[in-house]
């Protein structure tokens, strides 16, 4: 391992010269193809930590997918039924445990994973490999690779694709800094451990939260410590299903993710699921047709006549009454938050979407008022006390 990596450029292409680098020992990465640049970085180091903190809270395989230093996705190794298989577009392939999280990470928000830089928490096997392999992405971070899944991704993309081995016993020192406007910034880094002790606070009515409920309140805490600021997250049988980042507004943060729940939710419904797609449509193609037909201009869609580009005939609408009616058999998500709700009309937009189980730090002045909303739906909530926000 070597001691600096010269990068390309920045951010930007203007920006240059680009390097990382240690000040003291070696880097704890080995780039065993292509030449990864400075946002894949961020997005390897910040994904690497969340897939790391995802494996030691759950025992479970885990994966991320990240686009510009915010996860689309993280889940880890529950399997699927057969339904999920199909709107991730793996009901064809052999699924590992690490392949299935990656699945389900992709699966969550399939057009902003489009490009995006993966994590695995483990070593990454053939069954991963030829998953990643057939998804537009910039490249993969692990602890290592099997000699086939090496293979395969080396061929990845002509061969330029990034795959990146991380040194797992790295640990990086206790202070940390950022320049910005040629200021050093230092803080101590975020060492909280997320576990189920944070769960114990319990100030509603309802404080009854099953044990896989726990599991996914865990991932969705675990996701937002590295989710830019500020930032929610819906999840459900192990795997982030709505991710909102970077909102200055906490209800716009939690409408976002929300309708990223309410768009994965609502792509298994029968009408969607039965769509009838014309042969050798790329998975990327369906993906942008789906989210149109399942928005409310899709109208405009079918009068323009452009659905022939896709479909053997003309799909039936999916009208905004059948929608509210699918949402409403959502149940059982859980839903974290990167600080306090101020108001409880963050509470009221996630009951929209399902949402049984809540994880905020507490501390607003209108607690009373959030765990009133709660009690108005028998939302179990959980105090953490600790805020969780991330630039």
């Amino acid at each position: 391992m070597a001691k600096e990596l010269e990068l390309k450029y920045g951010c930007n292409p203007n920006q240059k010269p680009a390097r990382i680098f240690m000040k003291d020992g070696e880097l704890p990465i080995e780039v065993l193809n292509g030449r990864p640049g400075f946002i894949n970085l961020l997005d390897a180091f910040n994904s690497w930590q969340l897939v790391k903190e995802l494996k030691e809270a759950t025992g479970l395989p885990a994966a991320a997918s990240f686009k510009h230093v915010s996860p689309a996705g993280a889940a880890v190794a529950v399997e699927m039924n057969e339904t999920l298989k199909k709107i991730y577009f793996v009901d064809d392939l052999p699924l590992s445990p690490l392949a299935t999280a990656y699945a389900r990470a992709r699966g969550a928000d399939r057009m902003s994973s489009y490009g995006d830089f993966i994590a695995l928490s483990d070593t990454c096997d053939e069954e991963t490999a030829r998953l990643i392999n057939r998804e537009v992405s910039d490249g993969v971070i692990a602890p290592d690779y099997t000699p086939e899944a090496l293979e395969i991704l080396r061929n990845k993309r002509k061969g330029t694709y990034n795959v990146i081995k991380i040194d797992p016993a790295y640990r990086p020192a206790p202070i940390e800094h950022k320049d910005v406007f040629g200021i050093t910034f230092e803080q101590g880094r975020n060492e909280l451990k997320i576990d189920e002790s944070l769960l114990k606070e319990m100030p509603t009515r309802n404080q009854e939260i099953p044990t896989d409920a726990k599991r996914d309140l865990l991932i969705a805490l675990i996701t937002l410590k590295y989710t830019q600021s500020n930032s929610v997250c819906y999840a459900k049988d192990g795997q982030a299903i709505g991710i909102g980042a970077g909102q200055q507004s906490r209800i716009h943060c939690t409408r976002l993710a929300g309708n990223k729940a309410d768009i994965w939710y609502l792509r298994q419904h029968p009408k969607v699921m039965n769509l009838p797609w014309k042969d050798k449509i790329r998975r990327a193609d369906r993906d942008n047709t789906i989210d149109i037909y399942i928005s409310e201009d899709y109208m405009d869609v079918l009068a323009d006549g452009s659905w022939e580009q896709f479909f053997t005939e003309k799909p039936e609408v999916l009208t905004r009454e059948e929608k509210r009616e699918w949402l409403d058999t959502l149940t059982g998500v859980a839903l974290g938050s990167d600080a306090f709700f101020p108001f409880g009309d963050n509470i009221e937009r996630a009951h929209k979407s399902g949402v049984s189980y809540i994880a905020q730090p507490g501390g607003s002045v209108r607690d009373d008022h959030v765990i009133e909303t709660c009690d108005k739906y028998n939302i179990a909530m959980a105090f953490t006390g600790i805020r969780l926000f991330h630039h």
